[in-house]
């Protein structure tokens, strides 16, 4: 055991003194710029606010010049570098000085371009920094008192030009700032900016995406009136934070509202605001009779709205409906939950008989397999195991998992189906899983007690010699275990 003294801890540490720390930390950072940039940042927050903002404009700066491309083996080191100069705008200069804060924030929001042009590929945690900056220049805005005006020219600028999503979250974090004048200011700019007339675009200068049978895709062909997109989601935005339902609603084309998520949306809005019966009238516009692929957003929205309006066996005849068209666990389990005791027992087995005699096996597994009800996967397995199809190999391998440990038969069969499939197939890229499959079938064989008609792992695997004998990259894979 490793003595408590050389035990990685702020309290051991502190006893190797400053000096000795100093060079630890000089010897750590050498090689290593994002070790000497949080440094340097250190360093200057033992000074002024105005040297670390200084220091984080400087590297604003560099990065807004460096024009070295950005793959996948560059974009970690970037979003940690983002990532330190976010923090450093929020947790060391905005307590002090929010307006600076503020200011160095909107600079930070605009390395977006830049950062972006020279990226070989999307990034998540790039662009997670950018949208996590749009949260914090919301909450800095709050206590930098900028007049609402000013505050709100620049959102509107700033969601004009917002190319590769980084303002998304801007409108909804801006909103507690703005306050219902600072909201009316900006609602105004981008009614006044969809009147007015746009500069039509030059053929030689049209952006080519892609490529058809046509001939080439145009940006504007593939994603029609950006102008009237950006209004449309802003002015949605703004409607939100407004509170204002109706105003969200006129945002959505008629046509839209018929959409099963749109209207879920906006009933969802409706109900929240006490309308409930306009909600379900709005869910009732969207034709999803026979329907059992309808968004489940919708279902659940539509069961909620008629709780809400006191249906509750309307709800309840809807999740039982559901669930037998799909075997949605979420249904049953809502279903369940609204039973009295005992008769929840009761419609359980109901729904598991339902589920055995289900058209679609796989999805009958995969339900038993979410439940969970391993027994039932394994009664169906075993009564149902000609159908199942052993291509499905992101099923079958953790519902082999999870029968192994109390039902090694079905666990077997399972295994087989993906071994017969490989093999008939010929996919070479498979061996060596089915090789590993098949050892495992031999560890589960001496927990079975009776095979049945599946036959033993003995008889199995000459079967597999007789009809698969000549794939000796597959028996390679086997003597390789």
């Amino acid at each position: 055991m490793a003595a408590k003294t050389t035990t990685l801890n702020a309290k051991n540490l502190e006893a190797l003194g400053a000096p000795r720390l100093a060079e630890l930390l000089i010897e750590i950072s050498t090689g290593s710029a994002a070790n000497k940039r949080r440094l340097r940042m250190e360093l200057a927050g033992n000074h002024s606010g105005a040297e670390i903002a200084r220091e984080v404009r400087k590297r604003f700066a560099s990065i807004a010049r460096s024009r070295t491309v950005i793959n996948w083996r560059k974009v970690k080191a970037v979003a940690a570098d983002l990532e330190t100069q976010r923090k450093t705008i929020v947790d060391v200069l905005a307590p002090d000085d929010p307006k600076e804060a503020l200011e160095l924030a909107w600079h930070f929001l605009a390395l977006a371009e830049p950062i972006f042009q020279r990226s070989a590929n999307e990034s998540s945690s790039i662009i997670e920094s950018f949208h996590q900056a749009c949260v914090d220049a919301g909450v800095i805005a709050q206590s930098a008192g900028v007049e609402k005006d000013a505050l709100a020219d620049k959102i509107f600028a700033a969601v004009q030009n917002n190319d590769h999503g980084q303002y998304d979250p801007l409108i909804a974090a801006m909103a507690p700032a703005l306050g219902k004048e600072g909201l009316d200011r900006l609602k105004g700019l981008f009614v006044q900016w969809s009147k007015e007339p746009q500069d039509t675009v030059d053929q030689g200068d049209r952006r080519v995406i892609g490529w058809g049978s046509q001939g080439p895709i145009y940006e504007d062909q593939a994603y029609g009136n950006r102008r009237e997109l950006t209004v449309r989601i802003a002015l949605q935005e703004i409607a939100d934070a407004q509170g204002d339902v109706d105003a969200y609603i006129a945002q959505q084309p008629e046509k839209s509202r018929k959409m099963p998520l749109v209207a879920t949306d906006i009933a969802r809005r409706l109900l929240s605001a006490g309308r409930a019966a306009e909600a379900l009238q709005t869910l009732d516009a969207v034709d999803a009779r026979g329907r059992p692929d309808v968004a489940i957003e919708w279902q659940l929205a539509r069961v909620e709205v008629l709780e809400s309006l006191g249906r509750a066996d309307e709800a309840q005849a809807d999740r039982w409906k559901w669930f037998e068209q799909s075997l949605n666990d979420v249904h049953l389990r809502a279903f369940l939950r609204r039973l009295p005791d005992f008769d929840d027992m009761e419609a359980e087995e109901k729904a598991f008989a339902y589920a055995q005699a289900f058209q679609e096996v796989h999805r009958a597994l995969a339900f038993f397999l979410r439940w969970p009800a391993i027994t039932q996967a394994a009664k169906l397995v075993l009564t149902r195991q000609a159908e199942l199809d052993g291509d499905l190999y992101e099923l079958m391998t953790p519902a082999a998992e999870a029968l192994a440990e109390k039902h090694p038969l079905a666990a077997t069969i399972v295994l087989r189906s993906m071994i017969d499939f490989t093999l008939e197939n010929a996919r070479s890229s498979r061996y060596r899983y089915a090789a590993q499959h098949l050892d495992t079938c031999a560890r589960l064989a001496p927990h079975i007690n009776d095979f049945g008609s599946a036959g033993s792992d003995e008889a199995y695997v000459s079967e597999l010699k007789d009809r698969h004998g000549k794939k000796p990259a597959f028996w390679n894979s086997v003597q390789r275990i």
